[in-house]
């Protein structure tokens, strides 16, 4: 794999954050987004899908500018991200996620439905929303 690639499908840089700067994600985070960038390949490959990254990393100040001071969140660490799969819906998906989850295909993690998205990460215990 190339530099930067974590997956056949996921690059490092789709986990960067979306503040003004594209602040990458920090070396001592690389191992939580590469265990998040596998659990999405996992994902991808069962829906045969392309999964965008909507929102991964988060620095602490975007974080708190974006959600109003969730201070929990696991976009801080790189352990989530807010996805969109083409061609599904975020019910669908996050039905998937949760499928995955249930067979050991995916990480136990929190799992959180919105209109547009859905959200994943990679915390080791169970969260839903």
């Amino acid at each position: 794999m190339t530099k930067g690639q974590l997956t056949n499908n996921f690059h490092i840089d789709e986990f960067r954050c979306n503040d003004k700067k594209k602040t990458p994600v920090p070396p001592k985070y690389v191992l939580n987004v590469l265990l998040l960038a596998h659990n999405l390949q996992a994902l991808r490959t069962y829906l045969n899908a392309p999964i965008s990254i909507n929102s991964g990393y988060r620095t602490w100040h975007y974080n708190k500018y974006i959600v109003k001071g969730a201070s929990k969140s696991k976009h801080l660490t790189a352990q989530a991200a807010d996805i969109v799969v083409k061609g599904y819906t975020s019910v669908e998906v996050k039905t998937a996620i949760e499928y995955l989850i249930s067979v050991g295909k995916m990480t136990e993690g929190g799992v959180g439905l919105y209109n547009t998205f859905t959200h994943f990460d990679v915390r080791g215990t169970k969260a839903r929303w």
